[in-house]
Formats: C-alpha cells, sequence, structure tokens
C-alpha cells in the first residue's frame, strides 16, 4: 500500500501539509464567492485523475501528515445536477433550504476510509457512510458535512479533531455561505450532542461553530436552550442521594478536583479534562464507577509513555536526530521555569529565542506528548477552559496527586453518569429536557459577507420577489457579485446576469433591467460613487423560469405535499413520516403513537379525520395512530353516523 501511495505522490506533483493547507495565503488567496474560489482551488490544488465515477470529472489532492509521516488523499468530485441521478437534495430539505433553487453543480469532498487510500474512486462512492470526510457544497455556497469518521469511526492514522480542521479550513477559504450537519455522534453508547451540551453549552461541532439550526419533532431553539439549563443545573447532591455508587464517585471527584464541584456540569466538565491528564494503565488499575481494591503488583507509573531519544530515532525527518533532542531538552527547560502549562504558541516563541528553525521547533513539539525526556515526562493537553492544547512537565520522581487515585477508564465513569442520571432517570423535568436535546439534531455554521480592503467593489445582490415567489413558497434568491472599481452600471448588471446563469438551473436566461438603488442611471455611470461597496442591491429583470426547467425548481422538490403535525411541525425535519390515507396531509409516525421499530399500517387515518367517527367515546390523543382497519373495529355512540371506506 505505501508503495502504490509513493507512486501516486511520484506522479501527482500537488503536495501539501495536512496542517497547513488551506491557511490563510497557502496556497491560495481568494476573495470572491465559493463558485469562483472552488474552480481556482481545483485549478491550483487538484490534479485530474485520469478516470471518472458515473461521470463526474474527479481531482485528487494529497496532503502530508507533518507529525506522523503518511500521505493521505483528498477527492473533488464535481457533480452536475443535468446529469445527475439524485439531483435535488433532501439535505437542503432537513436543513430548511428546500426553498432554495437548484445549484447547477455539487462539489464533493472526501478522505476514503484509510484501507482505500491506494484504490481508485468507485460508483456509488457518494452514498458511503464510511468515508473519513465527506462534505458536500453546492455552487451557491450552501452545504453539508455528510460524513466524518476519526480512530473511533475506523480509521486507524487520523483524528475526528484533525478531520474537521480540514473541513472548516475548506469551508472557510472557498468561502461557503452556510454548512449543516446532522449530529448523531457517538461515544460508546453516549450521544455526544447531549454529553457536551450539557458540559459545555454546545455540541462537539459548537467548537467550530456549529449552532443549532432547528430540532424536530417541533423543537424551537428557545425550548433546547432550556432543556439544556435544566439538564446542566441538575445538582450533584441531589442526584446522589439513591445511589451510592454515584455518591462514591461524586466524593472521589470531588478530592482531585481544585475547583468547587456542585452541578453536573461541574462534573462532567472536570471529567472531561481529566481525561485528557491522567496516565492509564488498563491492566493494574480500574474506574471509580467500580469498587474492586487496589491491586498490590506494583503500578507502572508511566504505561504508554516513550522515552524521546527512542522515538527521534524512529521518526523519519529530516533533521538529525541530536538536533531532535537539542530542540527537547531545550523545551523542557522552558517549562521547568514556566513552572505552569503553557499554551503550544508561547512554548513556541519561547523555544525561538534558543533555537532558530521554525520548523525545526514545531517538528518536535507534534511529537511530545507523554514524552520521557531526562527525569521528566512532557504532557500534551487540551485545556477546557481555553479550548487550546497545553504543555507541562511531570517530574518522573515525584508522585502526583492523580497517581493515588484508581482511574484507568474515565469514560467509564462518564457514562455510568449518562445513563444513570440522564437515561434511566424517574424524573418528568430530566426525561423532558434529554428528550428535547436528543430531538435537536439539525446544526448550522454561517460565514458572513467580507468586503476586503483593496480594489475591488464587492455587492450583495437580492432579487426583486416578484421574480422568485410563487404562490407556495418565497424564495429570496441572495448571491455575493464582484467588479472592477472602475467599473460601470452595465458592468455590474453584466456580473449579476452571470452569477445568477451560473449558478441557478432555472436562470439560465436571466436577464437584468436595472437596480432598484440606483433607478434611471444610464448603464454607462460608474457605480464609484453612487453605490457604495460592500452593500446589498436589489436587482429587476426577467427570465426565471419556474414552470419549466426540467423539474430542478427548488432543492425540496415539488410543493405538492402538506405537514402538520400535533408536536408543531409545519417542515420535512427527515424524521419518519405517514400521510393521512383520508386527507392526505403528513404527520411523524412518533407523533402518531406508532413506534420507531413498528411497522406503518398499511392504511391510515390521522385523528382529525377520525374525530367525526370516534371523538364522542375516545379522546383524540387516544385514537392518533390508528389505522382504519382499528378503527372499524372501535365502539362508537349508536347515533354517530360512519362512512366505511373500502380499500
Amino acid at each position: 500500500m505505501l508503495q502504490e501511495v509513493k507512486k501516486r505522490k511520484e506522479k501527482a506533483a500537488k503536495c501539501y501539509g495536512l496542517e497547513s493547507f488551506l491557511q490563510p495565503g497557502c496556497p491560495i488567496s481568494v476573495s470572491g464567492p465559493f463558485r469562483d474560489n472552488v474552480r481556482l482551488f481545483l485549478e491550483e490544488c487538484g490534479q485530474v485523475e485520469d478516470y471518472s465515477v458515473e461521470g463526474m470529472p474527479i481531482w485528487c489532492t494529497l496532503l502530508v501528515h507533518e507529525n506522523r509521516g503518511f500521505t493521505l488523499p483528498l477527492y473533488t468530485i464535481e457533480e452536475c445536477v443535468n446529469n445527475s441521478l439524485q439531483p435535488l437534495c433532501d439535505h437542503c430539505k432537513y436543513s430548511g433550504w428546500s426553498h432554495n433553487f437548484v445549484s447547477k453543480k455539487k462539489y464533493h469532498f472526501i478522505i476514503p476510509i484509510d484501507y482505500e487510500w491506494s484504490k481508485p474512486i468507485e460508483e456509488g462512492v457518494l452514498d458511503l457512510q464510511t468515508h473519513i470526510l465527506h462534505g458536500l457544497i453546492h455552487s451557491n455556497g450552501f452545504g453539508h458535512l455528510l460524513c466524518i469518521n476519526g480512530i473511533e469511526g475506523g480509521s486507524n492514522l487520523i483524528c475526528g479533531r484533525e478531520v474537521m480542521d480540514l473541513w472548516d479550513r475548506i469551508c472557510t477559504s472557498l468561502h461557503s455561505r452556510k454548512i449543516s450537519v446532522v449530529d448523531i455522534s457517538k461515544k460508546r453508547k453516549m450521544d455526544l450532542r447531549l454529553l457536551y451540551g450539557i458540559s459545555y453549552g454546545y455540541t462537539w461541532f459548537g467548537r467550530w461553530d456549529y449552532k443549532f439550526c432547528h430540532g424536530s419533532f417541533g423543537v424551537t431553539k428557545d425550548q433546547y436552550e432550556q432543556a439544556l439549563q435544566i439538564l446542566s443545573s441538575l445538582r450533584l447532591d441531589f442526584i446522589s442521594q439513591d445511589d451510592h455508587t454515584i455518591e462514591t464517585m461524586i466524593t472521589r471527584y470531588r478530592e482531585l478536583s481544585d475547583d468547587e464541584l456542585i452541578t453536573i456540569r461541574d462534573m462532567f466538565r472536570f471529567m472531561l479534562s481529566l481525561k485528557y491528564r491522567t496516565p492509564q494503565n488498563k491492566t493494574n488499575v480500574d474506574s471509580v464507577s467500580k469498587t474492586r481494591p487496589k491491586s498490590k503488583k506494583k503500578k507502572e507509573k508511566y504505561v504508554g509513555c516513550r522515552k524521546f531519544p527512542s522515538l527521534a530515532n524512529r521518526l523519519e525527518s529530516r533533521w538529525q536526530v541530536k538536533r531532535l533532542e537539542h530542540v527537547a531538552n531545550v523545551v523542557v527547560n522552558i517549562l521547568k521555569e514556566k513552572k505552569t502549562g503553557m499554551s503550544r504558541q508561547d512554548l513556541r516563541e519561547n523555544a525561538r529565542l534558543h533555537v532558530g528553525d521554525t520548523g525545526l521547533i514545531d517538528y518536535v513539539l507534534k511529537s511530545m506528548d507523554n514524552v520521557i525526556v531526562g527525569e521528566y515526562v512532557v504532557r500534551r493537553a487540551l485545556n477546557p477552559c481555553t479550548g487550546f492544547l497545553e504543555y507541562s512537565l511531570q517530574d518522573e520522581k515525584s508522585t502526583d496527586r492523580f497517581d493515588s487515585v484508581i482511574l484507568s477508564d474515565v469514560y467509564a465513569d462518564v457514562e455510568y453518569l449518562y445513563q444513570h442520571v440522564l437515561i434511566d432517570t424517574d424524573s418528568d423535568e430530566v426525561k423532558f429536557g434529554v428528550s428535547t436535546v436528543l430531538d435537536s439534531k439539525n446544526f448550522t455554521k454561517e460565514w458572513p459577507f467580507t468586503d476586503y480592503v483593496d480594489d475591488i467593489l464587492r455587492f450583495v445582490c437580492r432579487l426583486e420577489e416578484p421574480l422568485v415567489t410563487t404562490e407556495s413558497r418565497r424564495n429570496s434568491v441572495i448571491e455575493f457579485v464582484e467588479v472592477p472599481f472602475y467599473a460601470t452600471i452595465g458592468d455590474l448588471k453584466a456580473a449579476v446576469e452571470t452569477a445568477m446563469r451560473d449558478t441557478y438551473c432555472v436562470m439560465e436566461k436571466f436577464e437584468v433591467r436595472g437596480f432598484v438603488e440606483s433607478d434611471g442611471l444610464d448603464d454607462n455611470e460608474l457605480i464609484f460613487g453612487t453605490l457604495e461597496s460592500g452593500s446589498e442591491i436589489t436587482a429587476s429583470g426577467f427570465g426565471v423560469d419556474l414552470l419549466t426547467a426540467n423539474n430542478l425548481q427548488y432543492e425540496g422538490g415539488a410543493d405538492n405535499w402538506v405537514l402538520k403535525c400535533i408536536c408543531g411541525a409545519r417542515d420535512d425535519d427527515g424524521e419518519r413520516m405517514v400521510a393521512c390515507d383520508i386527507c392526505d396531509v403528513w404527520q411523524h409516525t412518533r407523533c402518531s403513537g406508532i413506534d420507531d421499530d413498528e411497522a406503518v399500517p398499511p392504511v391510515f387515518m390521522c385523528y382529525r379525520c377520525c374525530d367525526p367517527v370516534a371523538q364522542e367515546k375516545y379522546p383524540a390523543k387516544e385514537i392518533v395512530g390508528k389505522g382504519l382497519m382499528d378503527l372499524m373495529m372501535v365502539p362508537v355512540c349508536k347515533d354517530a353516523q360512519i362512512d366505511m371506506f373500502c380499500y
């Protein structure tokens, strides 16, 4: 496999460092909209593959992990919706963007699972959930993170945080507008949107500024935030009253903490931070949640630590081992003087006073985690308060306060609390909070429009409402356009036409008449002094095809169905639904009394249509979800008039 990857690397001239790739200015600098930037990205950073998949062209960019030395492929696949088997986008529909016009192209960014790096892309690649990364961005800048799998998702080489950092840089550097994600990530059996929501007030994706978009089953943002507040403020003294194991666990962790642990949020945050600071020895220690006695065998204090000289000899580095060891000693001396943890940036700046080669410093710092240098152990951990990595020293001869505590797997204790306090609870308030948070899976990140200080004029162009409105749907089309500093009104018209035609299927013949803000001005008038760069303009015109356009008007498809559920939902949220065979109105199966593992009845009547039949005998709540055949057997008042439907 490694030989094949090396051959591909030699064939492809474009190879970049994983952590530096798409940092500002590396390797490209862009300022325009996504539709233009992605083309520049493929031209400058991608190598066209000599094959295609289902008629879609493929570009490959090779990325080298600077610390561990392996090379991974980032594929970009361009999907043209006119030739696509699935031209519409369900992900847009579930994200609340079903009214967006269909973009002409979709760009898929894919890193396959490790063992497929040396293989060509095959058919069906867009449907797999095993990829390390699969992100989709429409040419209008709206997109979706569809799949991410790190170490726990099957990768042997790269962690989820590194993948998310890369994805975030792709979206940011290419000027995406909005990216959605359906957060169903788990750690063991725990839903991370619940665990992290209670611990930090945001999900795991919240580290990259993904925020609540909308909930399933009618959950609103206010309800979501209220649920997090209820759960995070549960007091430890209250939840430990009836469980001796939890009481013991709380006592032990309180002994470890410098800060007072009062609520379950305090407890979870401390436990998650402790996970990164506690040495593990799974053979000789046990978790706090269990009551086994300490092993009489002497505990190996630094299991998993590596001596730096041995590590340096194994690293395939362009620097000599002696130079690597010298930098490692410099780092230890700096930490000894500081006596507290230091961020990577601070440590790097201090090391530069002694070592002139910044690249050498970075290389050594990336390898220093649980590493023994002389009589000290260098540890690297994420500071839960700042969110930055910090380096610290531990004297090999000293006894750390954590060493006296039996801790092998903090997540086992977190999982015990999670299960017994949140899931197996008798509290209606906690049940409401947990259900509300777990029903909130849709999160989005939005990038604001930016007008840079240069010689380009940029505008946010909105189309006049009659152009993009039908009786049943209202679509406010907004596109970013840019023109040269000395452009005219006519040039701006041409730029808007090009942007709209290039992006949307329904606008291939769109023509701009003028702009509301410059009404009455001649096409030869200069923009400068008339319209301010960075402002919003409204274009009027004609040629928006909302009738034919090969059924490619809206990402959500035809607007010929109605969702009206008792939970309050009025739009498709991706949850399972069923349509009433009488009124054709859709509702959630769960809200209709049909369990997720239960088959939908072949004939179904909603409670509204059941009402005239059985309301006198049974409340509406009790007949929700009953199939028509079930209702025929429901005893009703003999005065009730029943129309029998035969199918």
